[in-house]
């Protein structure tokens, strides 16, 4: 049974608007070149109210993570729902998912940029996106968590290959590669 998929955070209106916002800036510029003065123009609204419903830009942040956090873990889940649990529809759904996220990994590049504070909440979520991936491939490697540590780093891989080097055959390499660590530990 897979985890179950991080929840979609209600808010209001205006909150969607600054989530939408905050998604792509933060996505396309990056966390610490986007000000919530831009923010809160881009989604038609004040600075007052950005804060009223996220706290702070560490807030935001991280309100922002989890949402991209739960529709890409929903995407898997409902795409490996839909046909079988292997390894190889994993790679494939992701190889789709980067090809309509150009710069990869929205949590490596957080990461990237707000990791090294250590203890905000965005720096948190990362974590447990991270950890999350974990325990999705565990179930598909049938529950061996060694192997399901090695099989994810290929997948981290195969996103910096993908997305860095522009290496269309990434997650191909990657499926490859983890067939042979998953037969390994299987013989």
């Amino acid at each position: 049974m897979a985890p179950e998929p991080w929840p979609i955070i209600p808010t209001t209106e205006v909150g969607e608007r600054i989530l939408e916002a905050a998604d792509d800036l933060f996505y396309s510029r990056g966390i610490t070149a986007v000000g919530v003065e831009l923010i809160a123009e881009r989604a038609r609204t004040t600075k007052r109210t950005l804060y009223q419903r996220f706290g702070s830009k560490d807030g935001l942040v991280d309100a922002y993570l989890r949402r991209r956090g739960s529709r890409w873990q929903q995407y898997l889940v409902d795409h490996l729902d839909a046909t079988e649990w292997s390894l190889a529809e994993f790679f494939r759904r992701a190889e789709e998912w980067v090809r309509s996220n150009h710069r990869g990994c929205a949590f490596v590049n957080a990461w990237a940029e707000v990791g090294g504070a250590g203890r905000s909440a965005a720096a948190e979520t990362i974590r447990e996106e991270k950890r999350w991936m974990r325990e999705l491939l565990v179930v598909l490697v049938g529950g061996d968590r060694v192997v399901a540590a090695a099989v994810h780093q290929l997948y981290e891989g195969a996103q910096v290959a993908a997305t860095v080097l522009g290496e269309a055959t990434a997650f191909r390499v990657a499926d490859d590669a983890a067939r042979v660590v998953v037969a390994s530990a299987d013989s």
